[in-house]
């Protein structure tokens, strides 16, 4: 190569562009990125070319420099200011990306860095593209958040995430150290990822919180998957490695449009597995009592091979899944038998009320299946203020505008009933039942040793009064029962189920007017 002195202008130019450009890339760092990979962790970049169609990430902001204009960053070194930002595919369409770089000051947020992702943020918000954030870093950069010039204007990121909330896709993989601003964007995102093993969340880790409180704890106790994932629900879902996660973002923006403005994409049908199918006649347990899995129901109805859970390892007595009928996307709402008896308690009324959200806001109609005695009861219930959590299930149901099919497979007791949008309570598009159902406002013996405790102690033998009652009641519980006064549209074949879902959906518009809305600017949610 030429000496510069022998370059004219616009050679000269484009070499010191080009020698700038090659010294990001990760061949430029072998150092850095060896170091990255003995933690189990993919680069930034190679996170970015394992999640995008190939070829179509088109870097913004690579070249910028950290500010060094405050006390101790006069040497400081930041290629991208730790933070690489642009757009690619995914799938064929569009996205905005923002991904952390750790091995650029453990991945802390510099404030041209912060600007790069604003800019993102901004150009889905103007353009209805998802935006995604690959977060692996220690939040706000401590030199620069030490000074007033460069913290006081705070942040317009999360004014903008509120704007996007609803519009567009919103992602976060927690890919390495989450705690403090990595968490705090993630808690704005509509779907979280994160790594076991690597990744953490939390408002603040280890060192800051001994120093705030004295507590001595370490980062996986404090917000590692299993506390954040399976625990809390603050994130959805737990990959074993990067590449799994990256896996996930893909599958769950497979199920939803670009934005709320787009319908979601159709896939080619693809009928349930035969085993699923055929099996619904017989996988309700002729014992009321005994568990099933509801997943076996699930399968028998959607396309095989196109169930796609958000939170499976958080209150587990609630099935929250996308899924596809003949092609199309749906949102599925079970109770879960094997888990509490498919009974709400706090956790499952928010994975649900979340859920339907997501799915209102971006046009996945809801199939709701109904088998729970109601929500739970006592005073461990009522410490988790279950009261509001129930009440924001039923407030999401009561805001959805997209088409819902509701049916009820074994037991709809009480609240729990209404709240899994059974009958007409929520204006379903579709209630019915399998002849398996029983519905009523509250346990059958529960309400006997209420209202008839008088009659069965006055009785000679009280134990068999009791039985007599129980079995009256249990007389008018039955599906056929609850279709004579047309408190359901019909009780259906388990088997015609699937047709069942597919004809409502064909024949509902994507959207339904809300009836007589007071003009308001805003919903008061219960929490």
């Amino acid at each position: 190569m030429s000496d510069d002195s022998t370059l004219g202008a616009t050679r000269l130019a484009y070499a010191q562009f080009t020698a700038k450009r090659d010294g990001l890339v990760d061949a430029a760092r072998p150092a850095a990125i060896a170091r990255q990979h003995a933690l189990g962790k993919l680069s930034a970049r190679e996170r970015i070319a394992l999640l995008v169609d190939h070829g179509s990430f088109h870097e913004v902001g690579g070249l910028v420099e950290p500010k060094r204009d405050t006390f101790d960053t006069e040497s400081l070194q930041a290629p991208s200011d730790g933070v690489l930002t642009g757009y690619a595919n995914i799938d064929g369409r569009p996205v905005c990306l923002c991904a952390f770089d750790f091995t650029v000051l453990g991945g802390s947020n510099g404030r041209i860095g912060e600007t790069k992702v604003e800019r993102m943020a901004t150009h889905a918000l103007e353009h209805g593209c998802p935006m995604l954030l690959l977060l692996d870093g220690g939040g706000h950069r401590i030199q620069e958040g030490l000074d007033s010039r460069h913290f006081a204007q705070g942040s317009r990121y999360f004014q903008i995430a509120v704007a996007l909330s609803g519009w567009v896709p919103t992602v976060a993989v927690i890919m390495g150290p989450g705690f403090a601003g990595p968490s705090n964007f993630a808690a704005l995102c509509d779907f979280v990822v994160m790594v076991r093993g690597t990744s953490t969340m939390g408002i603040a880790g280890p060192a800051l919180v001994a120093a705030a409180t004295g507590e001595i704890t370490d980062k996986d106790t404090l917000g590692g998957a299993a506390v954040q994932a399976d625990l809390n629900g603050l994130a959805d879902i737990a990959a074993s490695d990067d590449a799994e996660a990256l896996g996930y973002v893909r599958d769950y923006l497979a199920y939803l449009p670009s934005n709320a403005g787009l319908l979601p994409a159709s896939a080619a049908p693809r009928e349930p597995a035969p085993e699923f199918e055929q099996g619904l006649l017989d996988v309700m347990p002729d014992n009321p009592r005994k568990p099933y899995d509801i997943c076996d129901v699930i399968r028998g109805v959607v396309d095989e091979d196109s169930l796609f859970q958000i939170k499976p390892t958080f209150a587990p007595n609630l099935v929250t899944s996308f899924a596809r009928i003949h092609g199309r996307a749906v949102g599925i709402v079970a109770n879960q038998p094997l888990h509490l008896a498919g009974t709400l308690d706090a956790k499952a009324c928010e994975k649900g009320a979340h859920f339907v959200s997501i799915c209102d806001g971006f046009g996945l109609p809801l199939v709701y299946l109904v088998d729970l005695p109601g929500f739970l009861v006592g005073s461990q219930a009522e410490d988790t203020a279950l009261a509001r959590r129930s009440a924001r299930l039923l407030f999401e149901l009561g805001q959805a505008t997209v088409p819902r099919v509701s049916i009820v497979l074994r037991k709809g007791y009480g609240l729990g009933y209404i709240a899994m949008c059974g009958g007409r309570s929520f204006d379903a598009d579709l209630c019915v039942a399998w002849p398996t159902a029983e519905i009523c406002a509250m346990s059958i013996e529960g309400a006997v040793d209420v209202a008839y405790q008088k009659q069965v102690r006055a009785a000679a033998d009280p134990a068999a009064k009791r039985a007599e009652l129980i079995g009256r009641f249990r007389e008018q519980l039955g599906a056929l029962h609850a279709a004579e006064h047309f408190g359901i549209d019909d009780v259906i074949d388990p088997r015609d189920t699937r047709s069942v879902i597919l004809a409502t959906l064909e024949r509902c518009a994507p959207r339904k007017k809300h009836r007589a809305w007071p003009n308001k600017p805003h919903g008061i949610s219960p929490i």
